[in-house]
């Protein structure tokens, strides 16, 4: 981690030395609690809406740990002297719709003068550790099910370009507010043995961290993944954040194309999300029965890719 001399102890059972989703430590046998932090700029106009899905976001880690949050403190840098306060006000209270909404207590925050708006949170929550989940544990022949659609990049970048149809903006915020907490649940009780979820990456990015930690690679399923309406068609439009494009050259030496090497559909595979859907890894009879729970949820999954043996030194995917 940049040259840093990290301090191990033998109580961490998860550290900033792997890329899972937040730090966990153990309190005593029973419990162990997890940290995380996460903030960013605007990615919508609407300061209510900016607030629920930088709050959403955050979550997000400690769901993809298996485990519970209790607090949360604001992450605030806002131009205090240039921009009406009402807008922080909307961003905070956005944000402590969803806080409230996952069952967690506000303690309080910390903000800076800046003269862009940022917002996030810290959040602490707990997991037994026996059912703490992180990316290793993935094993050849296991499901991938994915539990949010794709394209939040892609629809970003058409909203701020005027481009998107109200019902593509709508849909798109709809999946970014959506707690994975749920999710989470289904996972945890079908006894996955890995779990994650997707942001800035991708989903390439993602289950390759999976792969990497597991020593496994993996078959993606191109037809079968959810997409956002509409991404399709601005990718095909060239209509791509930076971060799609910044995402596709780093994985692309480890991604194999088998079929359809031009579709539109393809820049999907390395869309950064925000607020994404999780990852959850587990055997076949298992993961039906997931997927099952997950839709009966009321939530948008499926089941994208299998994992395979290494068939080289280094994991890869491959897309069918």
């Amino acid at each position: 981690m940049c040259g840093l001399r990290l301090p191990q102890h033998e109580n961490l059972l998860v550290g900033a030395d792997s890329h899972d989703d937040a730090g966990v430590y153990k309190l005593r046998p029973d419990l162990a609690i997890i940290q995380t932090l996460d903030f960013f700029t605007p990615i919508v106009d609407d300061p209510f809406i900016f607030g629920q899905v930088a709050a959403a976001n955050a979550f997000s880690d400690i769901y993809a740990m298996g485990g519970t949050p209790l607090t949360a403190m604001n992450i605030v840098g806002f131009p205090i002297e240039t921009m009406d306060k009402q807008v922080l006000k909307d961003i905070l209270l956005g944000g402590l719709s969803k806080i409230e909404e996952a069952g967690a207590l506000l303690v309080g925050g910390h903000s800076i003068k800046d003269d862009e708006v940022k917002y996030g949170l810290s959040v602490t929550g707990t997991v037994h550790p026996e059912h703490l989940k992180t990316n290793k544990g993935a094993r050849a022949g296991d499901r991938l099910i994915l539990t949010k659609p794709l394209g939040t990049g892609i629809l970003g970048t058409a909203v701020k370009r005027k481009l998107a149809s109200t019902s593509e903006t709508d849909q798109m915020i709809e999946t970014m507010i959506m707690l994975n907490r749920e999710a989470s649940e289904i996972a945890v009780a079908s006894d996955c043995h890995a779990l994650t979820d997707v942001t800035g990456f991708g989903l390439v990015g993602h289950a390759l961290e999976i792969c990497d930690a597991s020593g496994v690679s993996l078959e993606l399923q191109l037809e079968e993944l959810p997409l956002l309406p509409g991404a399709v068609v601005f990718a095909k439009q060239g209509i791509l954040p930076g971060g799609t494009k910044t995402n596709r050259e780093f994985y692309h030496p480890r991604v194999t194309l088998t079929s359809r090497l031009d579709a539109p559909e393809n820049w999907l595979l390395f869309d950064p999300q925000t607020s994404g859907g999780l990852l959850i890894c587990l055997p076949e009879e298992r993961a039906v029965s997931c997927l099952s729970a997950l839709k009966k949820a009321g939530i948008t999954a499926a089941m994208v890719g299998t994992f395979i043996p290494l068939t080289g030194e280094c994991p890869e995917i491959k897309v069918l």
